[in-house]
């Protein structure tokens, strides 16, 4: 015989009670028109509409209708029945309040007031229900982190050491060209050419006559 295991029991248990949690969660309940309640409204069927306009509705929501009983009903009828105010043959018809209904399809649904003239003055109500209350998160880009620009490494400059330069030897001073003294005129022997009279001494020729005319001039004057 298999042992009786309790912790399984605990087990189930929890299962139960975090699934009832969650549909519990869910479900949201709306009072149509809130303290309004259901009822013929004193500003048309605009305030049926900016009341619906309000809300989220999901499949599993309830709705709740409030009234007094023998003076509204609330009846589920077809989008072509809701726009002439059309009661007969609605999907549901429903005259005792507090009326709770729970949405089981996507989609629009029209809530009329069968009683006479009251869907006409403004008791009526069009809700839309979307399938899942598990709204989308945004998608989220991936930030790549952009890589960083590969390091330079600085080529360090070429340190070739110059070649001292080496001190150019001065030139020797160019010699002035000498002054030859003029060599004296070569007499050659047998030429008859005699050689030109020295320009530096006075001639003999000139000088004889000169002494003579000093001697006569210094007689004359004794």
């Amino acid at each position: 015989m298999a042992c009786f295991n309790p912790n399984l029991i605990v087990f189930i248990a929890m299962m139960v009670a975090s699934m009832h949690v969650l549909s519990s969660m869910a479900q949201t309940t709306h009072v149509v028109g809130d303290a309004l309640g259901w009822t013929i409204p004193p500003g048309g069927a605009a305030a049926y509409t900016t009341w619906a306009s309000q809300q989220t509705f999901t499949i599993g929501d309830i709705l709740v209708f409030n009234f007094t009983n023998g003076q509204h009903d609330v009846a589920e009828v077809t989008e072509a029945a809701y726009g002439p105010c059309t009661s007969t043959n609605p999907i549901s018809l429903n005259t005792t309040s507090p009326t709770s209904l729970t949405l089981t399809t996507p989609g629009a649904h029209y809530y009329i007031c069968t009683f006479t003239s009251h869907c006409q003055i403004g008791q009526k109500l069009t809700i839309n229900v979307s399938a899942s209350s598990t709204a989308t998160p945004p998608s989220t880009t991936s930030m790549t982190p952009t890589s960083p620009p590969p390091t330079v490494t600085p080529t360090p400059p070429s340190m070739t050491p110059t070649p001292p330069m080496t001190p150019t030897e001065p030139c020797p001073p160019t010699p002035s060209p000498s002054l030859s003294p003029t060599s004296p005129p070569t007499i050659t022997s047998g030429s008859t050419t005699p050689p030109p009279p020295n320009s530096g001494a006075p001639s003999l020729t000139v000088m004889v006559p000169a002494t003579f005319l000093a001697i006569g001039l210094a007689f004359l004057n004794f």
